[in-house]
C-alpha cells in the first residue's frame, strides 16, 4: 500500500489513500469515498476512521487489498465540504461514507445514484436528508447520533452537577446545524421541570464565542450546554478553556470534551456508530439498495465526568451521579 501525504488545495486539506486488489465477492476493485466533518489532525476523527477501517476488514474489506479508499476532511466549512464531494465523485467512488450532517448534505447534492451511508447526523429527517427514518428511499441511509428529545436530558445532567444554576446557554452554529431549533425546542419544554432559563447562544465565529461565553458568565448562576456540530466540535477546546476560566458550568455533548478539561458529558458511543456503518457498507457493496436498510438511531450512550474540573468550579459531583458514569476523570 502507498501512502500519499496530506494533499493541500484550494485552500484545504485532504487525504488520499488509494489502494488496489480484487474484491472478496467481486470480480474488481471497489472504491469507497469519505467525507469526514473534521479536520485531518482531530484525534477522535482519526479514532472513528480507524475503528471504521478495522470494523470493514473484519467484514472482508481489506484497504490496500479489495477496496480503495479516498479520504477528505472538511472540517466545519461547509464550502470546503461541497468542493470535497465533487473530488471524491471525480473518483467513481461505488459508495461514500460521510461523517456529520454539511458533509451527508453535500454528498447527497453531488450525487443521487451513488449509495451513501451516513454517521453522526442528528435528525435526519427535519434536515431533509431522507423523508423517514424506517424506509430512508433513495440513494441515502445511515446512523442518527441524537434525538432532539435528548436536550431534555443534557439540562437535567448539568443542573444535577451544579444546582445552584438558575439560567443555561445553548451554544451551537446553525449553519453547520440545521437541526438545532429542535434541539432548542426539547431544552426549553424541560427547562420549567428543571428550574432554569434558557438562553439561545448562536455563533458562528470564534470571536462570537468568546462573546457569548463572556456575555452569560457576567450573569450569576449561568452555566451552558453545548449542541454538537462540526463547528461547535472543531472549536470544543477554545469552549471549554473560556468556560474553564470564566467558572461556566457546563456540558458536552461530545465524549471527547471530559478528556480535554470539560466538566461533564453526555454523548452518543461515535466508535460504535463507526463499527455499525461498516457493516451497511458490506450490505450494500454486496447488493443492498440504502433505500431498503432503515436508519437506525443510537443504541449506546456515554455519561463521563472530569472530576478535577468540578473541584475547580467548586462543586460536588453526586454520588448516584459518580455511580452510574461510564467514565470519571480524577
Amino acid at each position: 500500500m502507498r501512502r500519499r501525504d496530506f494533499v493541500a488545495g484550494l485552500g484545504s486539506t485532504a487525504v488520499l489513500l488509494p489502494l488496489e486488489s480484487h474484491a472478496q465477492l467481486s470480480p474488481r476493485q471497489r472504491r469507497l469515498g469519505i467525507l469526514i466533518g473534521a479536520l485531518p489532525d482531530d484525534p477522535g476523527g482519526q479514532t472513528e476512521v480507524t475503528t471504521f477501517v478495522k470494523a470493514l476488514a473484519e467484514l472482508g474489506w481489506i484497504e490496500g487489498r479489495n477496496i480503495s479508499i479516498a479520504y477528505r476532511w472538511s472540517g466545519a466549512n461547509i464550502a470546503l465540504a461541497e468542493v470535497s464531494a465533487n473530488e471524491l465523485m471525480a473518483l467513481n467512488p461505488d459508495i461514500l461514507l460521510a461523517r456529520s450532517t454539511p458533509p451527508t448534505i453535500a454528498l447527497q447534492r453531488a450525487t443521487s445514484t451513488i449509495p451513501i451511508v451516513f454517521v453522526n447526523v442528528a435528525e435526519p429527517v427535519s434536515s431533509g436528508i431522507v423523508p423517514n427514518l424506517a424506509r430512508p428511499g433513495g440513494n441515502v441511509t445511515g446512523f442518527t447520533n441524537f434525538e432532539a428529545s435528548i436536550g431534555g436530558k443534557w439540562v437535567q445532567l448539568l443542573k444535577e452537577v451544579a444546582p445552584q444554576l438558575v439560567r443555561i446557554g445553548i451554544i451551537y452554529n446553525s449553519q453547520t446545524a440545521p437541526f438545532a431549533g429542535l434541539f432548542l425546542r426539547s431544552i426549553e419544554t424541560a427547562a420549567p421541570r428543571v428550574g432554569v432559563e434558557i438562553i439561545a447562544m448562536p455563533v458562528q465565529s470564534e470571536t462570537d464565542i468568546a462573546a457569548a461565553l463572556t456575555s452569560i458568565s457576567q450573569r450569576p448562576s449561568s452555566g451552558m450546554v453545548q449542541i454538537l456540530d462540526t463547528f461547535t466540535l472543531e472549536h470544543r477546546n477554545m469552549i471549554i478553556e473560556l468556560a474553564a476560566r470564566l467558572s461556566l458550568p457546563a456540558l458536552y455533548s461530545n465524549r471527547l470534551a471530559t478528556a480535554s478539561g470539560g466538566l461533564i458529558a453526555y454523548a452518543v458511543d461515535a466508535l460504535d456508530q463507526f463499527q455499525r456503518a461498516a457493516t451497511y457498507v458490506d450490505r450494500i457493496l454486496n447488493g443492498a439498495k440504502p433505500a431498503d436498510l432503515p436508519v437506525q438511531q443510537p443504541t449506546r450512550f456515554a455519561l463521563s465526568i472530569n472530576l478535577k474540573t468540578a473541584r475547580a468550579l467548586g462543586l460536588e459531583i453526586p454520588s448516584q451521579l459518580l455511580a452510574t458514569a461510564d467514565e470519571v476523570i480524577e
